[in-house]
C-alpha cells in the first residue's frame, strides 16, 4: 500500500507554480473570517481588493468613477450560458472594460479599464490557492487548486493520486463537469 496521498499532487503542484511566480496560498486563510480575509461569502468567486488594485494599478488615467464603473461591469457578466457569459468576460480581459467618464474640460471620454497587463506578465498579480471553498445555492464545492489573475479566477485545477490506480484524468474532468454544473459562479 503506498503513501502517496492526494495532498502531495497538490503540494507539488503548488511548489511548482510558486516558483514559477505565482504567490501561493491556503484557500480557508483567504475565506470569510479567515486570517487573510478576501472574500466576504463563499459564494464571491472575484477576489475584490485584488481586483481593485490591479484596476487602479493598470488605468493610473482613469478617474475613480471611470473604474467603479469597471468594477460593476466585471461583477454583473451577462450571457444567457455559461459559454456565453466565459466569451463575455473573455473579451473584458482581452480588450478591456469599456468605460465612459468625463474629463476635466467637461467632454465625455470613452476609454477601456485594462484587466491584464499583456506587455508585462510581472506587473500583475497571480496566485495560486488550494481547498477554496465556494458555495452556490445548495451546492458546497471545494477544488483542488484556482489560479487567479488579479483577482479573477482564470483556472480550476482537479489534481488525482498518480498511484491510484482508479484516480484517472476522466474522473477529474468529470469532477470539474460536476463544478461547472453546481458552482458555476466559479466558471
Amino acid at each position: 500500500m503506498s503513501s502517496f496521498v492526494e495532498s502531495h499532487v497538490e503540494e507539488a503542484a503548488l511548489c511548482w507554480l510558486g516558483e514559477l511566480g505565482y504567490q501561493v496560498a491556503y484557500g480557508p486563510n483567504l475565506q470569510p473570517e479567515g486570517p487573510s480575509q478576501e472574500r466576504s461569502a463563499f459564494g464571491d468567486v472575484l477576489l475584490l481588493g485584488r481586483v481593485e488594485s490591479a484596476l487602479a494599478r493598470l488605468n493610473p488615467t482613469l478617474p475613480a468613477s471611470a473604474l467603479e464603473q469597471a468594477l460593476r461591469k466585471v461583477l454583473g457578466i451577462e450571457g444567457a450560458s455559461l459559454i456565453e457569459q466565459n466569451r463575455n468576460f473573455h473579451r473584458l480581459l482581452v480588450d478591456g472594460v469599456p468605460v465612459d467618464y468625463r474629463s476635466a474640460d467637461g467632454e465625455v471620454r470613452h476609454d477601456h479599464a485594462r484587466l491584464i497587463d499583456f506587455a508585462n506578465p510581472d506587473a500583475n498579480d497571480w496566485l495560486a490557492c488550494n481547498q477554496v471553498t465556494v458555495t452556490d445555492g445548495k451546492f458546497n464545492r471545494r477544488p483542488d487548486v484556482v489560479l487567479f489573475l488579479n483577482g479573477t479566477p482564470i483556472a480550476t485545477l482537479e489534481l488525482k493520486n498518480a498511484a491510484d490506480e482508479n484516480a484517472t484524468i476522466l474522473k477529474a474532468w468529470q469532477q470539474l463537469q460536476t463544478y461547472k454544473q453546481e458552482i458555476p459562479l466559479l466558471f
